[in-house]
């Protein structure tokens, strides 16, 4: 199933500080801790934690936080539904990389073990 124009074209003007507390609600809601998603955000984006709140602060899109980003070699490695979209199969970069994170606060959310979140085996 391929994304819409439409579909991409949110994730262009969507601001990363609009998403993550919901996010943060999400994995709290669900007795996962903010330390953990932080975690998860690291290895997905390269960014620390003052890197996180200076994009946050800024109120960056997700176009420049993934542009600033340095996805993790493995991240290729994300697939499954998000959304009603199989992660594979979808063909604009930043949407790709949009979903990528979603399906891990999902995982998250759901209780999965830490090294399978992260891909490590």
């Amino acid at each position: 199933m391929t994304t819409t124009p439409e579909h991409d074209a949110k994730f262009v003007k969507m601001t990363f500080s609009s998403v993550y507390p919901h996010y943060v609600k999400k994995v709290e809601s669900k007795g996962r801790t903010k330390e953990e998603l932080l975690e998860v955000i690291h290895w997905l984006t390269g960014f620390d934690d003052k890197q996180l709140q200076e994009l946050i602060d800024e109120k960056a899109t997700f176009e420049t936080f993934f542009k600033r980003a340095k996805l993790h070699p493995n991240a290729h490695l994300i697939t499954g539904m998000i959304c009603g979209y199989r992660i594979e199969d979808i063909e604009t970069p930043l949407t790709k990389q949009a979903r990528y994170l979603d399906k891990l606060v999902d995982e998250l959310a759901k209780g999965r073990k830490m090294e399978k979140i992260l891909r490590q085996g």
